[in-house]
């Protein structure tokens, strides 16, 4: 290792310790050694520290012995005269800094109230988002266990211009990868963040361009969001240090891009997040660390142009990014997906709440694949700003093409549509709805270029069972109200034949193990009345992923000889199950959360959990912050379920498995449920008043208890009293 970086990294890291040791001592003089500490809805306490030592920091005098042991990791000064190694002695320093922001960074939420907006997009008067909380964490960690994010770039300082900025975060969106931001240039005081506001685009969670902090110590919470990642999704321990780096080095891909002048204090966080097995890259000629040890390949690679920036750091991070190519003229990738275009932003709005439109799938015969239709006028024939409506017939052909598998096709439009720089798409089905941008209307798009987008990804994706692709788009309103009514007799024909499919009546259900690139010991088994606890995969289309790709993800299960009809055993299940958790789940029961419940990742949509006073079970969705009668937040109760473990008495599920026949029926079914969140409540209402007349109570849902009547457990009971729930008379859970 350079003798030059290494006494930058400590001289760095001393400054930072010293930084944490004078804001500790601000926060103990003005608020006292018992005030509690943390960051914004988290049961990771302060993640970094917990991951890495299990230190609960619940209050300020429990910093007190994290910075002893910040100063026990800085090395003495290094000899001019005796030729070591210095590796070893900069990570220490590196991990001493770590400590350190992450207490500057936590006592800042006191120091400064409302610095960091705490939402996931910044506000009109602030830019700087601060620490994601649990459920940024979950909803986004999904993206990385599934693939549509590799990893992310973790950015401080800035570019030499507003238009170089640009480039690198388009290049890193196409890429598919989170830009996570902190820290200003030192000489300029002006922050990458900044530059991308000024060349128009949009940031926040939803756009994958993240603005932490205008403090390079806001890395802490990119080194954070890893740290989490392995303690949720990866069933690391917290303490147990080596596997928590471990398991980001080789599954979470994430490189530093340095920009402009390298500080000692920058020096000192590169070799924190080197630690993790993040490489930094830097386009300023500072000493390199060439060869390989912590991280993969290279540790720090400089004097890289920015041009070549991006790339040269996906190879040193030995990161393999797979994109699609589109014919359209803007730039395409899921890092769009999440864009926003508002009134007056756009140049057309199709279909939505103020006009008709559909989408439809379908087999047909007669398909000339490539052939795309625009019947009436196209995006530069209509007023800007002006509401059509709109309708997209997509027909497609090929040998192993199944009538089941045209919703689940169909369903996928809204993903790849989304990916287009400038589209907005909501909505299925006959309720879609549409925005184009002025922008890429100005860059050349067309109704022609989705239709093209559908050709591409329907033969991208789904070319195992699709030879041929057709797709007309009609937005002239005769038409439209014409062949609405074609799609929805096809819709009403596909949900007559999906809802005679019952566990019963298959014998092979799917499993789903895209999770264990986070998750190594979890396994999803996914039945026709039992949803994969992230929502987004159904029996059907764990089907249809095996025939497109039989080597994949989704993989046929054998129900085998039935073990318990009533708890949902079967000897195949079991068999598959012990095989692909490495021997850790050696049974599971489908149908109970009692006894052998099926594991979790930490993708859930919610959690279920057992009240024992009340003889029932909560369930929590990821979205709600605030108590529950369990005494756990959201975020607690998914550190007992995540991980690959089995929780008995604790479920994560999806939101859609409520509404089963199947939901927890060994435990006495939707009955259960006593308690959730009214915003959850009111989301799923249609399907709970369905459930509740299914087993004769069809005013079960108004016997719910929501957080407005009670969050206490025994006053829930009072409620449940009050109103007569059901699962008072039940048989007891234990």
């Amino acid at each position: 290792m350079s003798k030059l970086i290494a006494i930058s990294v400590i001289a760095g890291a001393r400054q930072w310790v010293n930084e944490a040791e004078e804001s500790l001592q601000l926060a103990i003089d003005n608020f006292g050694p018992e005030q509690d500490i943390e960051l914004p809805n988290t049961g990771y306490y302060l993640p970094v520290i917990y991951g890495l030592t299990g230190i609960k920091v619940e209050k300020i005098k429990d910093m007190e012995q994290v910075l002893d042991h910040a100063r026990e990791l800085l090395p003495g000064d290094i000899s001019d005269s005796i030729w070591t190694p210095y590796l070893g002695n900069a990570l220490d320093a590196g991990v001493a800094t770590l400590f350190s922001q992450e207490i500057i960074e936590s006592l800042r939420y006191l120091h400064e109230p409302g610095f960091y907006t705490g939402t996931d997009t910044p506000t009109d008067d602030n830019l700087w988002l601060g620490a994601a909380d649990d459920v940024i964490m979950r909803e986004r960690g999904v993206e990385f266990v599934d693939g549509t994010a590799p990893g992310f770039a973790a950015i401080t300082g800035s570019a030499p211009d507003v238009e170089t900025a640009v480039k690198l975060a388009q290049e890193l969106k196409e890429k598919m990868l989170y830009v996570f931001i902190a820290g200003k240039n030192q000489v300029t005081k002006v922050s990458f963040a900044e530059q991308l506001v000024e060349g128009g685009m949009e940031l926040g969670w939803n756009t994958r361009l993240v603005p932490f902090s205008p403090y390079v110590s806001g890395h802490i919470f990119s080194l954070g969001f890893a740290t989490r990642a392995a303690l949720a999704f990866g069933g690391v321990q917290p303490g147990d240090y080596r596997n928590v780096l471990k398991y980001n080095k080789d599954r979470v891909f994430a490189f530093v891009l340095a920009l402009d002048e390298v500080s000692d204090k920058k020096y000192a966080t590169a070799a924190g997040a080197i630690s993790y097995g993040f490489p930094t890259i830097a386009d300023t000629p500072i000493p390199e660390i060439l060869p390989t040890g912590v991280c993969t390949y290279e540790h720090v690679v400089s004097s890289v142009p920015h041009d070549e920036m991006v790339q040269r750091a996906i190879e040193v991070r030995g990161l393999k990014v797979v994109v699609t190519e589109v014919p359209v003229p803007v730039a395409y990738g899921p890092a769009f997906e999440g864009e926003r275009i508002r009134k007056g932003e756009y140049w057309v709005e199709m279909a939505g709440p103020k006009s008709a439109g559909f989408e439809l799938t379908e087999i047909a015969d007669n398909v000339e694949d490539g052939k795309v239709t625009v019947v009436g006028p196209e995006m530069d024939e209509v007023e800007a700003e002006s509401t059509i409506p709109f309708g997209i017939h997509v027909e497609v052909a090929g040998r192993k093409m199944q009538k089941d598998f045209e919703p689940i096709l169909e369903r996928q439009g809204h993903s790849f549509f989304n990916e287009a720089e400038g589209v907005l798409h909501m909505g299925q089905r006959d309720t879609i709805w549409f925005r184009i941008s002025k922008r890429a209307h100005d860059a050349g798009l067309t109704f022609e270029d989705l239709g093209k987008i559908i050709h591409a990804r329907y033969h991208g994706e789904f070319g195992e069972v699709v030879d041929k692709v057709q797709v007309t788009i009609y937005t002239n309103q005769e038409d439209v109200d014409r062949l609405m009514e074609k799609a929805r007799e096809a819709y009403a024909e596909r949900d007559e034949r999906l809802g005679s499919l019952t566990d019963e009546s298959v014998d092979t259900f799917y499993s789903c193990i895209l999770c264990q690139s986070f998750a190594p010991t979890h396994v999803c088994v996914i039945t026709p009345e039992r949803p994969g606890l992230c929502g987004s995969y159904n029996w059907l289309d764990g089907k249809a992923a095996y025939e497109i790709n039989p080597t994949g993800g989704n993989q046929p299960v054998p129900k085998g000889e039935t073990v318990d009809d009533d708890r949902g055993q079967w000897s195949g299940v079991n068999e598959y199950v012990r095989e692909h958790s490495q021997g850790q789940v050696e049974a599971f029961n489908t149908y109970s959360m009692m006894e052998n419940p099926m594991t979790s990742c930490g993708c859930f949509e919610v959690i279920s959990c057992v009240l024992p006073m009340c003889n029932g079970i909560m369930t929590v969705n990821r979205e709600y912050k605030g108590d529950t009668p369990s005494g756990m937040k959201f975020s607690t109760l998914a550190g007992s379920v995540g991980g690959g473990v089995q929780s008995p008495g604790f479920l994560g599920h999806s939101k859609f498995y409520m509404g089963s026949p199947k939901f927890i029926s060994a435990d006495g079914g939707i009955k259960r449920l006593v308690w959730m969140p009214k915003e959850l409540k009111e989301e799923m209402r249609d399907l709970l008043t369905k459930a509740g007349e299914r087993v004769g109570d069809p005013g079960l849902i108004d016997k719910i208890c929501t957080e407005e009547e009670a969050v206490e457990e025994s006053e829930v009971l009072e409620y449940l009293q009050k109103v007569g729930h059901p699962a008072l008379e039940m048989e007891s859970l234990f």
